[in-house]
């Protein structure tokens, strides 16, 4: 379990330290170059074309830079003990961790100090190993050395030489601007500068020992290494011989048993660590005030929030030691979650092709000295988050949501900073005043502080700088640039004061710092988290069927957890709980029903009861409120009572059984170990060796005994492998192994990740979709939210750019104008746009005037739409066009979403790939996009996103100009397919409408550009009655989306004119999307499973209308049409506001609540044709009124008289202020309006008794009509008061000009 620190099954037994090393040179081999790779690189990237300078950048620059500056080939010199069952040492891993950059060599005119990193080794299991690393320089006794540096420098000084005086075309230009410029700048300087002379100069070389310990003690090896370091370097012999002390920390130092301290001795004093207890956060001895110090507050949150949504994070600095501690700082604070994926806090220069992997990535880069991050090429940055630590610097991602409750957060945790004196927005903040402050003042405090020496000299230096006349210039000018030096001045004044700080008190407070940080974040998530367990779906009987189906299996119920939050929260965890760090959570939960429990899953379940147990009135549902964290001080307490009394000491180091004689002191040089009195351990079990075996024996045993139940162990094993790395495309690069066929191994392992998620991705977006589908059709109930829907798109987006980014071979350097100096670069924008580029080359003389000309030709029929050419450039065009995207990485996405609305993503892409002459020039064989079979499963998975409807572009940029096209399909045969009048249209969407239009004369099609309406609701159609040929019966309108080649028709089956059918000049007309295939299917009635409830085509026409062939229904299935009707107005109101969809359809539509309301008072209505004339009915409206209005004259006391008075008052207000308003509305558009005012303002319970009661119902309606039932009217005004509770806001369409 990564980094829980509790040894797994057959673990070590509890051995503070597994391994004693010894890196440097290889006296027999002589001077290696780091890497024989590096020229076979070189060459490499000259065959693809690749400028020499980027190749140079990514292999170890060895051939033009000074030897002394050239890296050279280290080696492991001795390891003891040999090896360790539980932990077996992996020698090739250690010397490149122990060394990344190879041996240096230094002369006495150059820096030595020693300097400490640490790394980390992570298996392909996820389990841990820590190493500490102490590097020094030793001086060279070996003359065969001394001479071939000797000869490698008058080689170099020739060949800049003739560099230097060769002509511009020389081929060596191109290497020579790649040189450092204090390289480059004259020949006398290349002289100069790094020479070595053996008769005149002394040459050093790196060597380094380290501790490699199972937990990350790093405090304690830090001492242990120095002491042991200066027993070397002191002028007087260590006590005891140093094996002594190397064989004592092997073997007879035990690790400090949970929740207690241990004293253990090195050469000089004794070092304490301690270890949390079982219910306390997991060990981390990383300060995480340097983390604060080095990015700054504000900064740190916002790489923390990129790791939790696992993007893809490159560490970048100078010093390994601040790679090491930020990576571990952050990834400690993910509590209760960890990390899964590739992790490598030191990147070695020779694993570089990691950078490629398109997998989430926690990687750390040494940067060059002098190197700008500018001329990092790196194969993706879309989903990149860039951390350059030395310049607390980030470079974000485009698009992620922000952490909960982020600005109260940033306030806890600087408030904790502040206690303990430390600034929050870090130290030193980098304008260009405060870099030549560092660089001058600070630089040997920032070595001294990273590199750890020994702590009394960094406070010697403040001693010496505080008295300096430089120092208080710099302090002035500081002070004028707005740089804070406090950290230079508060040391000194708290000396004075306390006198001498000491060591430990320094090392408590950052203990103490540490844990209270640390229980800030923690209680986030508890917080966060407090409910999680209720949603956890628990659905398999045992381990064995959860195992092997746990890939189709749902075990957390995300939906309804997301439902349960407050809304600021739910952009952050939505893609959260989409993450493999969740998942894993999730599943040790399900899995500690039949196994111990992951400890961090137990510290975490205990802190959700303690909270629980507290609250206990706290109401159910989850608010937005931040509770601050209330442990800080329990946390730092029982730290400091730990290291304040000593649980246990160790054995004392002693004389060992050594061969007299050997391994003679010698100031300065490490001395040759005897092996075999370190390769073994002491043969008596102490008592903390035989304390743990006896724990062993037991936990073995339970082991034993759950493997016969259960499964064979070979076989549980495996499935619990699969089942962990579900998602996991590789969890860790193999380090020691690099040879080309690993290498290629790897680089298959994943194309079948990227395979594989592809797969799982599209099933999620399906079944999810599929389901919210099915839902508005009447069966099941949705596990989808709109919200949910945009994460889901959105890791689908990372999952191409991923995809596109694998085995990339030019790194966006196509056309340095168009893009470079964007922020995001785009693999799959990159690609597109070359292919554009090839394509329009060809397109220019062909292709253009054929579109146009079958254009023309379909318009000129005007009864339907033109088909819209599919076309991958077009989209990219209209991509282009949008002003609102800045970035690559931003069109990339918007093209993607707006494939994926369209139905042609997979087309799209195949399209794309078809040119395999691009593919082949802008990938690498062993690249995603290369392997053939791959691609086609991948292109199939995607095309299967074409069963569901997405309106994923349309809802997301919803400010863009789109053209729109409409047609107006009048039904030729009863009516003239043109009219004289002056016809104009209005179409309204989710999120606007256009305004009126006027039709040109004579055409029955029309384009126009506006801002995206949504998905569109009504089109308003009418004219102005002038010419003799006014009377127009419309069929349909046809509105077409041009962008996204969404189709609406809007049935009307209506007359427009006066003195025919209801005398209507207007009408508003209801849509609903067809699906676009082809041409010929616009016409018919063409269903998709709809996203918005609409009407069919066969628009219901008015019992009175014409044709008056419409079959009555009986008065069951008009009540039964009501109930249904106000249920589904009351269901649109109980969904989560984002994805109710539209009311209008609900009101207005087919089955909307004003049809059903037509059919109720048709029921028994006296229609016969009076005088020839049609009676509507709006006709018992009015006559309604006018009796209300004589009738209300009557003087009439009685105070159940009054409510009826005032609603008579309102009904008749409502209905003269319909028939009053500025439009030609026919009869039946009367009657809509009235009955959306009244569903409205809440009045239409209040109005049907009036109109059941009055007089006129008898002469216009038969004796058994429904309006003259009493029974029938009591429970319709009961169903309509069901609708008192919600408040209706109508489309501004639907009530025009009515004022009331």
């Amino acid at each position: 379990m990564s980094g829980s620190g509790a040894p797994g099954p057959g673990a070590a037994p509890c051995r503070f330290a597994h391994y004693f090393v010894l890196c440097g040179i290889d006296a027999e081999s002589g001077l290696e170059p780091d890497e024989l790779a590096v020229l076979y690189k070189w060459l490499q990237a000259d065959l693809h074309g690749k400028s020499s300078d980027t190749a140079d950048k990514t292999s170890g620059e060895n051939f033009d830079q000074s030897p002394l500056r050239r890296t050279f080939k280290s080696k492991v010199l001795a390891h003891y003990p040999q090896n360790i069952e539980w932990n077996p040492f992996d020698q090739d891993a250690v010397n490149m961790l122990c060394m990344p950059k190879g041996l240096s060599f230094r002369t006495q005119a150059d820096n030595r100090d020693p300097q400490l990193h640490s790394f980390i080794i992570t298996r392909e299991d996820g389990s841990r190993t820590y190493g500490f690393v102490l590097t020094f320089y030793e001086e060279v006794t070996s003359k065969q050395i001394c001479t071939a540096m000797q000869t490698l420098y008058q080689m170099h000084n020739a060949e800049q030489y003739s560099s230097v005086c060769a002509s511009s075309s020389c081929s060596m230009d191109s290497l020579a601007s790649s040189i450092d410029e204090g390289d480059a700048t004259s020949l006398a300087k290349l002289q100069r500068y790094n020479s070595y002379d053996i008769s005149r100069d002394t040459l050093y070389v790196s060597k380094c020992i380290c501790l490699i310990t199972p937990l990350p003690f790093m405090q304690a090896c830090k001492k242990f290494l120095i002491q042991l370091y200066k027993a070397v370097t002191s002028q007087q012999p260590p006590p005891l011989p140093l094996e002594s002390y190397i064989h004592n920390i092997l073997y007879e130092v035990p690790l400090p048993p949970p929740g207690r301290s241990l004293k253990f001795y090195g050469v000089y004093e004794p070092i304490i660590c301690q270890r949390p207890g079982p219910n306390e956060l997991p060990l981390s001895d990383y300060p995480l005030r340097e983390v604060f110090e080095l990015l700054g507050l504000e900064n740190l949150v916002q790489v923390f929030t990129c790791v939790l949504l696992e993007m893809q994070i490159l560490l970048y600095s100078q010093d390994y030691q601040r790679l090491m501690t930020v990576a571990e700082g952050i990834t400690t604070l993910l509590f209760p979650f960890q990390w899964q994926h590739v992790y490598v806090p030191i990147l070695p220069a020779s694993l570089l092709h990691f950078l490629d992997a398109p997998v989430p990535y926690l990687m750390g880069l040494q940067s060059k000295e002098g190197t700008d991050r500018s001329k990092l090429e790196l194969p993706q940055e879309a989903n990149l988050c860039f951390v350059d630590i030395d310049n607390h610097f980030i470079e974000l991602p485009e698009e992620f949501p922000q952490f909960p409750n982020k600005l109260e957060f940033i306030q806890e945790i600087s408030e904790v900073l502040l206690q303990f004196g430390i600034p929050p927005e870090g130290n030193l903040h980098c304008s260009d005043s405060a870099t030549k402050l560092k660089n001058l003042v600070l630089s040997d405090l920032v070595n001294d502080k990273k590199n750890g020496n020994i702590p009394s000299n960094a406070l010697n230096m403040y001693e010496l700088l505080k008295g300096n006349e430089t120092i208080a210039r710099l302090q002035a000018l500081a002070k004028r640039t707005g740089v804070t030096m406090e950290k230079i001045t508060t040391p000194l004044t708290e000396k004075e004061k306390e006198g001498k700080l000491s060591c430990e008190e320094l090392e408590l407070r950052d203990y103490k710092l540490n844990v209270q940080l640390r229980e800030v974040f923690a209680n986030r998530f508890t917080q966060m988290f407090a409910d999680y367990e209720a949603f956890v779906i628990q659905a398999a009987p045992d381990m064995e069927s959860w195992l092997t189906n746990r890939e189709q299996m749902q075990n957390f119920d995300k939906a309804s957890f997301l439902s349960d939050q407050p809304e600021p929260y739910l952009p952050f965890l939505s893609h959260f709980i989409e993450t493999q760090m969740f998942a894993t959570f999730i599943d040790n939960k399900i899995i500690s029903q039949w196994e111990e429990k992951d400890p961090f899953l137990r510290v975490f379940d205990s802190r959700i009861e303690k909270i629980k147990l507290y609250n206990v009135r706290a109401p159910a549902l989850r608010t937005s409120n931040y509770q601050k964290c209330s442990t800080l001080k329990e946390a730092a307490q029982s730290i400091e009572q730990r290291l304040m009394k000593i649980d246990h000491t160790a054995i004392h180091p002693h004389l060992l059984d050594m061969k007299i004689g050997q391994g003679k002191y010698e100031q300065g040089f490490f001395p040759k170990l005897q092996s075999d009195v370190l390769a073994t351990g002491p043969t008596n079990n102490n008592r903390w060796a035989s304390r743990s075996t006896t724990t062993q024996r037991r936990k073995d045993r339970l082991r034993q005994h759950s493997e016969h139940i259960g499964l064979d162990n070979d076989l549980r094993e495996k499935y619990m492998q699969e089942a962990r790395s579900l998602g996991k495309n590789l969890r860790q690069p193999k380090l020691s192994d690099l040879s080309p066929a690993v290498i290629a191994q790897t680089n298959w392992k994943f194309v079948e990740g990227l395979l594989k998620e592809c797969r799982m991705k599209t099933k999620r977006m399906l079944v999810e979709k599929m389901g919210h589908e099915a839902v508005e059709l009447g069966h099941g109930e949705a596990n989808i939210t709109g919200l949910e829907e945009n994460t889901l798109i959105a890791s689908l987006c990372d999952l191409l750019e991923r995809i596109w980014s694998h085995g990339l071979q030019v790194k966006q350097k196509e056309n340095p104008e168009r893009g470079q100096r964007n922020k995001g670069k785009s693999a799959l924008w990159s690609h597109l746009l070359q292919y554009q580029e090839r394509e329009e080359k060809q397109e220019h003389s062909a292709e253009s005037p054929v579109a146009v000309g079958t254009e023309r030709r379909k318009s000129d029929t005007g009864i339907t739409l033109p088909t819209l050419r599919v076309s991958l450039i077009q989209d990219m065009r209209h991509v282009q066009n949008m002003s609102e995207i800045k970035t690559d990485v931003g069109r990339a996405r918007a093209w993607i979403r707006l494939s994926l609305e369209k139905k042609l993503l997979s087309q799209h892409l195949k399209q794309l790939l078809s040119n395999q002459a691009l593919a082949k020039k802008l990938y690498k064989r062993y690249a995603f996009l290369r392997c053939e079979e791959e691609r086609e499963q991948f292109l199939y998975h995607l095309l299967s996103l074409n069963a569901v409807d997405y309106f994923c572009f349309t809802s997301v940029f919803t400010t863009i100009m789109i053209p729109y096209r409409s047609v107006i399909i009048p039904i030729k045969k009863l009516s003239n397919a043109i009219t004289t009048s002056n016809p104009w249209i209005c179409v309204s969407g989710e999120l606007g409408d256009t305004g009126v239009m006027q039709i040109p004369k004579n055409h029955l099609e029309m384009t126009f550009e506006c801002q995206n309406l949504g998905k569109l609701t009504t089109v308003q159609i009418g004219h102005d009655n002038s010419g003799l040929l006014a009377k127009w019966l419309v069929d349909c309108v046809m509105v077409r989306n041009e962008i996204t080649g969404h189709t609406y028709k809007f049935p009307c089956g209506r007359w427009l004119g006066k003195g025919v059918d209801d005398g209507s000049l207007e009408r508003i007309l209801i849509g609903e999307l067809v699906s676009s295939t082809s041409d010929e299917e616009l016409g018919k009635q063409c269903r998709t499973p709809p996203q918005q409830k609409s009407p069919t085509v066969a628009r219901r026409l008015s019992i009175t209308s014409l044709t008056g062939r419409n079959t009555k229904p009986n008065a069951g299935q008009i009540q039964e049409g009501i109930g249904e009707a106000v249920n589904n107005i009351v269901k649109h109101f109980h969904k989560p506001e984002k994805e109710r969809g539209s009311l209008t359809i609900l009101l207005c539509g087919e089955n909307g609540l004003v049809a059903a309301l037509e059919q109720v008072f048709h029921h028994g209505f006296k229609s016969a044709r009076i005088f020839h004339k049609n009676v509507f009915i709006w006709d018992f409206i009015e006559k309604a009124v006018a009796y209300f209005e004589t009738s209300d004259q009557i003087g009439d006391n009685e105070e159940a008289l009054l409510l009826q008075r005032s609603s008579c008052k309102t009904f008749c207000h409502y209905v003269n202020a319909i028939n009053t308003a500025p439009r030609n509305i026919g009869k039946d558009g009367k009657f809509q309006i009235l009955v959306c005012l009244g569903t409205r303002d809440h009045l239409l319970s209040q109005w049907i008794p009036l109109l059941a009661e009055c007089p006129p119902i008898t002469r216009m309606y038969e004796e058994n009509a429904l309006l003259r039932d009493r029974m029938t009217v009591n429970s319709l005004i009961r169903v309509l008061q069901t609708l008192q509770d919600f408040n209706i806001i109508l489309e501004g369409s639907l009530i025009k000009g009515v004022d009331v």
